[in-house]
């Protein structure tokens, strides 16, 4: 009972989706709930499931579907070669003189012979004969090979002319003697006596993009995702995104994608089901040879898998489970970075160039909320690669995956959709196409992008619109909706590595302006990371300032210095510094400064009446700063006389046990830090006002300064107090 059930015919209801699909590509669709029906019961790749499905099941009749599915699981049981069973169906095509197989195959030019040959995936018996006229018709077996229906035979020459030869002379047989020559293909006893291709031979790429008209982009999106085997209709228009993004990599060329998020969100699903010319690396295990091609590859046997790598023979090369990424050969990591930032790559003295793209997917054990809080988001990455700031640069997108759902039975569709082939030769031919240049129809990137920053947001924007408006029709909103989540992908990049490298990646407020209207600017945040405000706009409490500085660790970082003033005997205590000896007597240094020159900053402050406390909060996790002097003078001041500083404040500076104060320098630095904690003034000395010249008009005027006498404490002190 249970098996008649799963063997059911399941119905469908059409929708208007439906309709609008059978009759727009005829011959190309195939029901997606009897593709996952027959995946069930039969381990082959999809398009040769959906191929069959579209020779037999192409009826809304419950009955002719049932008898079709039936043929269908009869035709794999005896026609599909499985590896294992290779050498059965050998035995099977010699016993029955011809026999008919469903198999992979791979034809080259065999020069030295003067004829194509050919190689099956799974029965063994290459090199064998391939008829020029399948290579003519399908050149495609050329170029990675194809699943095609072969009708095999079993015939020896050499016994046809011996039977000849004895009916001629009337004598017996003479024993079979060994050929003075190597057997060649030619000598093959097994022959391809007709061929008929499983997997598109070749796409009609205008008349699919034709059809674009007649779809809304909605529709059109949804019958992508259908394609792909997802039901859309629940998702929102984010999640729908997300899904496409997944299948940037199978239409842009070069594109270095990563996604880490939760398990069971379907994230290998793409590469495994929707395109042959994507392979998955179960476990992210691979050597250098394998990735790139072996050093010794130029001899005359070499293959093009030997020479190129699998960069060279496919389109996507998919790392699962990053973190167990690991190579043998530290300098693969060297090479990859060169390969993912500009597709060539070197092996020996020989340069080869490749345009597979590249995806890094991989689970997160933690909320998003908490990794946030202790390290970054490409933490799950081996050690090899978590210190390489320069390898997580070259991302072109950072997909969030915890937005994605987890796969669950009303996430795939059981409607109608373009067959897999279909989808998987559309992605490849949009591949030739390039769409980057469309974003300077409507919009402007802003100055904050660096080259690979605008890089990797064209090749987004350029292989979503691929998907979704292969036609190039698009108006303004349906660009902008694009480009939001195509700067968003390469925000998220960059977010990182600010935590991981500090100021060399701080211009992370990615966006663009209206190219007819440049007053219209936006800047694009990322919803898990914080604004980046760390210093607020309202008012501090009386004591606490915002401090810039450089690390001991040589980063420039902001630091939140609480001062208390309670009633007392004139004590200082602290907290936060950690043992680091510059920091704590950086800290001394300000007390003592304190201690001779307060009492001048402001009148009846009774300084020598009050206890102070001190906590240092180190608001990035830079660690401790030795830079941090003028601040803490200025917030003990502030502390003892009840007054708070500016809004919105920031105060770099060095001061000396002596009571004198150091040079300041690394102004640009120092504004960009400001900048992006959300500081809206900054105390500088009137040197620095040369400096200015050198630093971007962007910069300058982004965190307005106030100016003190230099080396004068006191007076830095009532201009942040506004005494």
């Amino acid at each position: 009972m249970e098996d008649k059930q799963s063997n059911a015919v399941p119905v469908l209801e059409l929708d208007e989706l439906d309709r609008k699909v059978v009759d727009s590509f005829p011959g190309k669709i195939v029901r997606k709930d009897l593709t996952a029906l027959m995946k069930r019961g039969a381990n082959v790749p999809t398009f040769v499931l959906e191929y069959l499905l579209g020779m037999y099941c192409s009826t809304e009749d419950d009955e002719s579907v049932a008898q079709g599915l039936d043929r269908i699981r009869k035709i794999l049981a005896q026609n599909y070669v499985r590896p294992d069973e290779s050498e059965r169906i050998k035995s099977k095509i010699r016993e029955l003189r011809t026999y008919t197989i469903i198999d992979k195959v791979t034809a080259k030019v065999d020069e030295y012979r003067d004829m194509h040959v050919a190689a099956f995936s799974n029965l063994a018996i290459d090199p064998i004969v391939m008829p020029d006229e399948y290579v003519r018709e399908y050149p495609k077996m050329l170029s990675g090979g194809m699943w095609c229906i072969a009708q095999m035979e079993y015939f020896r020459l050499e016994d046809e002319l011996e039977d000849e030869l004895a009916d001629i002379i009337c004598e017996p047989k003479k024993p079979k003697s060994m050929p003075k020559r190597n057997a060649g293909p030619e000598d093959n006893p097994f022959r391809i006596t007709n061929l008929t291709p499983i997997q598109m031979p070749r796409l009609d790429l205008a008349s699919i993009i034709g059809q674009r008209v007649n779809f809304t982009t909605g529709e059109w999106i949804d019958l992508i995702l259908r394609s792909a085997g997802y039901e859309p209709s629940g998702l929102d228009l984010r999640t729908k995104l997300h899904f496409l993004e997944r299948m940037v990599p199978l239409v842009e060329r070069n594109y270095n994608l990563c996604e880490l998020g939760p398990r069971g969100t379907g994230k290998s699903h793409v590469y495994n089901e929707v395109s042959p010319y994507a392979i998955l690396l179960s476990g992210g295990q691979t050597t250098t040879a394998n990735l790139f091609g072996r050093l010794n590859a130029s001899a005359r046997k070499a293959t093009s898998l030997d020479r190129t790598g699998l960069v060279g023979n496919w389109d996507c090369v998919t790392f699962d489970e990053v973190a167990g990424m690991h190579f043998k050969d530290m300098n693969a990591i060297q090479i990859l970075k060169g390969y993912m930032a500009g597709g060539t790559y070197a092996r020996g003295r020989e340069s080869f160039t490749a345009d597979a793209s590249m995806v890094f997917e991989g689970n997160i054990n933690d909320s998003v909320h908490n990794v946030l809080k202790t390290t970054h988001l490409f933490d799950p990455f081996p050690p090899e690669f978590n210190d390489d700031s320069a390898f997580f640069d070259r991302i072109h997108c950072y997909l969030p995956g915890w937005e994605v759902p987890k796969m669950r039975s009303d996430l795939l569709t059981e409607h109608y959709g373009l067959i897999t082939d279909c989808l998987g030769e559309f992605c490849k031919e949009m591949r030739r196409r390039d769409y980057t240049h469309h974003i300077d129809d409507y919009f402007r990137l802003n100055s904050e992008l660096n080259t690979r920053d605008e890089i990797g947001v064209r090749k987004t924007f350029s292989g979503l619109m691929k998907l979704i408006f292969p036609d190039e029709v698009m108006d303004k909103e349906d660009a902008r909706i694009i480009l939001d989540y195509a700067v968003e992908g390469r925000r998220r990049v960059k977010e990182q590595l600010k935590i991981m490298a500090g100021v060399e990646f701080m211009d992370v407020n990615l966006g663009y302006v209206d190219a007819e209207n440049p007053a219209d600017a936006r800047a694009i945040t990322v919803p898990e990371q914080s604004d980046g405000t760390l210093v607020p706009e309202a008012p501090l409490q009386p004591g606490h300032v915002f401090a810039v500085g450089r690390s001991v660790d040589d980063e420039y970082a902001i630091y939140k210095l609480e001062n208390k003033a309670v009633a007392g005997s004139f004590r200082f205590e602290n907290e936060g510094i950690g043992g680091n000896r510059a920091a704590r007597e950086s800290i001394e240094a300000a007390w003592r400064c304190f201690e001779n020159n307060g009492d001048k900053v402001a009148t009846g402050m009774h300084m020598q009446l009050k206890d102070y406390l001190l906590f240092v909060n180190d608001m990035q996790a830079k660690g401790p700063s030795d830079e941090v002097g003028l601040a803490e003078f200025i917030g003990l001041c502030s502390a003892a006389c009840n007054r708070p500083v500016a809004a919105s404040l920031v105060i770099p500076g060095v001061v000396r046990l002596s009571g004198t104060m150091d040079e300041l320098k690394g102004l640009e630095d120092i504004l960009r830090v400001a900048k992006h904690a959300g500081a809206k003034r900054i105390l500088l000395p009137f040197s620095t006002i040369k400096d200015f010249q050198d630093v971007p008009m962007e910069l300058a005027s982004s965190v307005s300064p106030d100016f003190y006498q230099d080396g004068d404490v006191v007076n830095a002190a009532r201009k942040a107090l506004g005494i």
